[in-house]
């Protein structure tokens, strides 16, 4: 006789540095999953019906909780990430400053606003203004479980919605803290939290939820996909990404070395948009690399309070890691710093490639580690080439004096930094999103507010107008007059814009 055991109801969250237990949370079924959609339904119509005033008011009051245990928040994020408590922190301030941003831009960019007419409809006054969908389903990743999804929570909050938000079966303690200190500000669950594995997340996407904005792999984001195609329930997807930094001729080598060694190391190289190809200028390609070189060995990643690198929070992400690195010795590069020995049971150790073929696993697909690779280009056109050589198009950067808006402008990504790196990710009225393998959509700025809205045309007849054209009762004359009109107005086939 056999038996079947019944599916675990909780589960455990671990510190990736230890092991060690951090907190148990429910797996929420399918049911528990459609109840918190019902109940979001419910306090939507409240939350709508507020004025964007009352609005703000509410997310200032949350945003000051969140501020006053700032400290606590990176505490959970550092137990569940493994990440430093700087870099913690640091998320948790961006996060912070973008939810300020939405809610007291969302009346701006949101409000009914009238818009030209045109001469044809004259007699009509048009309008456009932006309203909420309703509820809005939020499946969070782990490697930025405060930033990343806050970018989707606070502007969909702020555009009038209500959320039930799914974060990472690694991180489930930060998405429960933001649900908590939400109801504890707000005093209604217009924010609910659900938690659980790769089920969960599926019954969110067919629970009848208004849209989902996912962040993750571009795999697990076209299973997303599948599963809201069902309802025609849209999306909005933040990828992978491969991004690449440009170093030109006359680049400030230190900056951008710095820029490099951060862009491709900092939280464990854990970053949708991290630095992980690196395309140099003939003429400075040594020194550059001698520069890079040379930081990339003052940093290592080790258990402790003073570590600047966290572990890898996914253990099998290792094996993606080494896999790639064994990959590019295999076929001929170098690792000028790290290797395959810089890939640990817990922790991975900076690690940069040369000489590595642009075909190769470490160049096109995304390791998510502290790895880079470095390649010597001719000039800044073949580095652009290169650069926008692979499916992915998140973020990237640029170094250049004389160059860099040129440059930027060529890269095909949602995204570009010049002379810095991710800094348009904190810059709270940038869109934030890419093209390709890394997704579609925008997060953040007007952009952000308006995913989670839909467009509302409205056209008010101000006076009879002198063509009756919407009626049975047309005339011959009438239509003899419009075409007069459609020649007089366009029939020379060019238009003078007017400034």
């Amino acid at each position: 006789m056999t038996t079947t055991e019944a599916p675990a109801t909780t589960f455990e969250s671990l510190d990736p540095r230890t092991g060690d237990v951090v907190g148990h949370h429910p797996v929420n079924s399918p049911e528990e999953v459609q109840a918190a959609v019902d109940r979001a339904r419910e306090e939507a119509a409240w939350w709508r019906a507020l004025s964007f005033d009352e609005r703000e008011k509410h997310l200032q009051t949350w945003k000051g909780a969140m501020t006053r245990r700032v400290a606590q928040l990176a505490q959970v994020m550092h137990e569940e990430t493994g990440k430093p408590h700087g870099d913690a922190m640091l998320e948790a301030a961006l996060a912070i400053d973008h939810l300020a941003w939405a809610a007291t831009h969302a009346e701006k960019v949101l409000k009914r606003r009238k818009v030209p007419s045109g001469l044809l409809m004259a007699n009509q006054a048009a309008y456009v203004e932006y309203q909420p969908l309703g509820v809005i389903g939020v499946i969070g990743p782990w490697n930025y479980p405060v930033f990343t999804p806050m970018g989707s929570i606070g502007y969909a909050l702020a555009a009038g919605n209500a959320v039930v938000f799914k974060p990472s079966e690694y991180t489930p303690g930060v998405g429960e803290w933001l649900a908590r200190t939400f109801l504890e500000s707000v005093g209604r669950p217009v924010l609910q939290v659900v938690t659980g594995f790769g089920e969960t997340g599926h019954a969110l996407c067919t629970s009848g939820v208004d849209k989902i904005a996912f962040t993750g792999s571009t795999a697990t984001g076209k299973k997303v996909m599948a599963a809201c195609a069902e309802s025609l329930t849209p999306v909005v997807i933040e990828a992978g990404g491969k991004d690449a930094l440009l170093v030109d001729s006359d680049a400030d080598l230190e900056a951008a070395a710095d820029a490099a060694l951060w862009g491709a190391c900092a939280n464990a190289g854990q970053t949708c948009t991290g630095v992980e190809r690196v395309y140099v200028h003939e003429r400075v390609y040594d020194e550059f690399l001698s520069m890079l070189t040379a930081k990339a060995r003052e940093v290592t990643a080790y258990d402790g309070a003073d570590s600047k690198i966290g572990p890898i929070t996914m253990p099998r992400q290792l094996e993606v890691i080494k896999r790639h690195i064994d990959d590019a010795l295999a076929r001929g590069g170098r690792a000028v710093v790290g290797g395959t020995e810089a890939v640990g049971e817990r922790f991975v150790q900076p690690t940069v490639l040369v000489d590595v073929p642009e075909d190769s696993e470490a160049v096109q697909e995304e390791t998510f580690g502290p790895t880079v690779t470095v390649a010597k280009v001719k000039d800044m056109d073949e580095a652009v080439e290169r650069t926008n050589a692979t499916r992915y198009g998140l973020g990237s950067t640029v170094f250049s004096k004389a160059r860099g808006m040129e440059l930027a402008s060529r890269i095909r990504s949602g995204m570009t930094a010049v002379n810095g790196v991710i800094t348009f990710a904190a810059v709270p009225s940038l869109p934030f999103g890419g093209v390709g393998d890394s997704g579609f959509g925008r997060i953040h700025g007007p952009d952000g507010l308006k995913e989670f809205t839909f467009a509302k045309a409205i056209a008010r007849q101000r006076f009879k107008p002198l063509l009756a054209l919407t009626t049975f009762a047309r005339t011959e004359k009438a239509d003899q007059q419009l075409a007069s009109m459609i020649t007089m107005l366009h029939g020379r086939g060019t238009t003078i814009r007017k400034s």
